[in-house]
């Protein structure tokens, strides 16, 4: 197997590679092409077509943002807040899955021929190392307790790791809108962190729009004869997700203390961040709204992940005929009724 050095020595750019710091003009303005991207192709972009393809290509390119991480300039943090953000139960597993993300992605790169798709999904494991090292910063500058991280060995089956971060990255994105959202409107996390974070947010949005459409390019360029088994291989990876996230994630460190992991977080950890009554209705409601805004701004023939939007529409429809319906404006959250 190779080592993660070898992998990334095939990568487009490192992370040394990167301009210095621009002005505040060109910070917003590149923001705002993070966050913007149309094609200049007309009629609709079928998967499958050369056309659909080089789209996705392109938006992924144009909407890079050259942020770095060395040069975050992390805010100090009152006791209390310090408290609040060190003691969250996630560093471990969010470290741990960057880290994995990255080598499982570009595994796969090197597998494909396509240089279309090559190239972005090339791009999509450096910007997952690049969420690694602000991870990393971050733990360093808070002084966040970690366990050791475990080897990161490359896949043997690229295309199973492939999609297991694909399609993990589609529902932890969905539930971490909304979190990110609790945690800003709350004042659970400062505004200067939430800032901070803020680009990294938005990649995710980018980075399960690059691989929704990817399965669907993917669907429609393969042979026939593969087809059934592509699709059992997702079933099985979805199996697989469902049983990963039962329970907690455990480790022990070299000193034999046990270091408590939560996998569901984002689904579950909205109450611990606001001191509010946000019901689970609620808290769906946000999600979906936050959803929307985030990929409001691409191109709307791109495809948008949909498993997690339509089933927490269908957890909405339950909980209303329950009668439990979410607030027009609870708290101060704002959430479509």
């Amino acid at each position: 197997m190779n080592a993660l050095s070898d992998i990334y020595s095939r990568l487009p750019d490192n992370l040394d590679d990167l301009p210095p710091p621009p002005n505040e003009a060109a910070v917003q303005e590149a923001d705002y092409r993070a966050r913007h991207w149309s094609s200049t192709v007309p009629g609709p972009l079928k998967p499958g077509s050369q056309e659909h393809k080089q789209a996705v290509a392109q938006m992924f390119r144009d909407t890079f943002n050259p942020y770095k991480p060395s040069v975050i300039n992390w805010p100090k943090l009152d006791p209390e807040t310090l408290k609040r953000v060190t003691s969250l139960p996630i560093w471990d597993i969010a470290v741990q899955t960057e880290g994995k993300a990255r080598l499982r992605m570009a595994a796969y790169a090197s597998m494909i021929d396509d240089p279309d798709m090559k190239d972005a999904i090339s791009r999509n494991a450096w910007e997952e190392n690049r969420h690694k090292e602000v991870l990393s910063k971050l733990v360093e500058a808070y002084g966040i307790e970690m366990a050791p991280e475990p080897p990161y060995i490359e896949p043997g089956d690229p295309e199973w790791a492939y999609l297991v971060t694909g399609f993990s990255e589609c529902v932890d994105s969905f539930f971490a809108f909304g979190l990110f959202k609790v945690a800003q409107t709350s004042g659970f996390f400062p505004a200067e962190l939430i800032e901070t974070f803020e680009p990294v947010m938005q990649e995710e949005c980018r980075h399960i729009l690059l691989f929704a459409n990817w399965l669907a390019w993917y669907r429609a360029t393969g042979p026939a004869w593969r087809r059934p088994w592509f699709e059992l291989k997702v079933l099985a990876v979805w199996f697989f997700l469902v049983y990963e996230r039962i329970g907690l994630a455990r480790s022990v460190d070299s000193d034999g203390k046990e270091h408590t992991q939560d996998n569901n977080f984002t689904v579950t950890g909205a109450q611990e961040m606001t001191s509010q009554d946000l019901t689970l209705a609620d808290f769906m409601a946000l999600c979906l709204k936050e959803n929307d805004r985030r990929f409001s701004g691409y191109d709307r023939r791109l495809l948008r992940p949909k498993l997690a939007p339509n089933l927490a529409k269908a957890g909405l429809w339950a909980l209303r005929l329950a009668g439990r319906k979410p607030k027009a404006e609870p708290n101060g959250f704002a959430v479509p009724a």
